[in-house]
């Protein structure tokens, strides 16, 4: 059924679910589903600026706390590196990190947190407060976990030599910071009595929307990461808090892990239709591989009609992911037929390389609007050699594999 995204984010309030999962591809409207979900829960006042979001209201008039790309945004790269300053990552002002860092003092749980998912030679310091010039030369005085800087210690890198982390890095440490929040404020609302807890600034919360944290991680990492996150949403007493919570993803393995952790979660595939609405499909207790073999059979239907779009590349890669993964494969592309010499040299195998000309970001900017006659022969190709996988592997239909 064609839904709009706010319509979708309707049917997911009307749920009573504590737990809903939903998995979708890149580019499907994750981030854009979290945001018309917290503008339903949470609708900006009349006359409120764009940019006073959520992360900077006041915390006890939360309704729901989420993470996604926007949250992201509260962090920014301090790139004026003359006089041989050293890269440093700021901090937004914003209610949440004020309460998790200062009032709370979770800046040794971040840190131990982001190492293990990230580096643990890799060291978050935060700034304690200090005075500083601005541009025009006048004393400015920054407050104190407003600046984050990073070094590595031991090894061949100088101990205090301060670096720029890699984007996924970044990503891994902020996540850090939000998990951080969530474990104390599951802490806090599940004390029966209102008046018993620390602080009131939680009692109104209702949802917790997590979209992708899962950015850049290897696999074992991943579903430390997964499983850390299931154990978290356990801990929570729904009697208690009524706290419920989305999950997004676009990543197979860590919806896998979520999916066998929560039983009595509602899950979802949320997929984007030809007209631009989208579809929300229940998939019940049935394994995340019925969705891939439902994409199989769609790579079959357009292999035999010749009817192929670019978004079939897109399915094709997905369920060799999929199935790279239940294979024990470190690249999907190993279950591509080999080239001779590829492995070797280190060349990109031609039918990745055609599969990644339709799934790349830059290559979507420009909108590729037809499959080169070639590309459909090399997808027909492909779609046959999948299908004789799958019969190897004798996966039944709606088992899990």
């Amino acid at each position: 059924m064609s839904n709009t995204l706010t319509e979708i984010a309707e049917q997911l309030k009307a749920r009573k679910n504590k737990v809903q999962l939903i998995y979708a591809f890149n580019g499907t409207g994750k981030t854009r589903l979290s945001r018309e979900f917290k503008d339903l829960i949470a609708p900006k006042e009349d006359g409120q600026d764009a940019l006073i979001d959520a992360e900077q209201a006041p915390l006890s008039r939360h309704k729901i706390l989420y993470y996604n790309a926007f949250t992201e945004d509260l962090f920014y790269w301090d790139n004026d590196l003359n006089a041989d300053a050293q890269p440093k990552l700021k901090i937004q002002p914003n209610t949440f990190t004020d309460w998790i860092l200062q009032e709370q003092g979770q800046d040794m749980n971040v840190i131990s947190t982001f190492q293990r998912y990230a580096n643990d030679k890799l060291t978050p310091r935060f700034n304690p407060q200090y005075t500083a010039k601005d541009k025009d030369g006048k004393d400015v005085t920054v407050k104190a976990f407003s600046e984050v800087t990073f070094s590595h210690q031991g090894g061949d890198d100088e101990p205090d030599r301060k670096i720029k982390i890699s984007k996924g890095e970044e990503s891994n440490f902020i996540w850090s910071i939000f998990s951080a929040l969530l474990e104390q404020v599951i802490s806090i609302l599940n004390v029966p009595e209102e008046a018993d807890r620390e602080t009131d600034q939680f009692n109104h919360l209702q949802y917790v929307f997590i979209d992708d944290p899962v950015s850049s991680l290897d696999d074992n990492h991943l579903i430390e990461l997964a499983v850390d996150l299931a154990r978290l949403i356990k801990s929570s007493d729904y009697e208690i808090s009524g706290l419920k919570f989305i999950i997004t993803t676009h990543n197979p393995l860590f919806y896998n892990v979520l999916h066998n952790e929560f039983n009595r979660a509602s899950k979802f595939v949320l997929r984007k239709l030809d007209d631009g609405n989208h579809d929300l499909i229940h998939q019940e207790n049935d394994s995340p591989f019925s969705y891939h073999l439902h994409l199989k059979s769609e790579l079959i239907k357009a292999a035999d009609s010749g009817d192929i779009h670019k978004y079939h590349f897109n399915f094709l890669r997905n369920v060799l992911e999929k199935t790279s993964t239940f294979l024990g494969y470190e690249e999907w592309g190993e279950l591509l037929p080999g080239v001779r010499g590829n492995r070797a040299t280190g060349q990109v195998n031609p039918y990745a390389r055609v599969i990644n000309f339709y799934n790349h970001a830059k290559h979507a900017a420009h909108e590729v609007a037809e499959v080169e006659e070639d590309h459909k022969r090399v997808f027909k190709f492909l779609v046959k050699e999948i299908d004789n996988i799958y019969k190897g592997m004798r996966i039944p239909q709606g088992t899990q594999a």
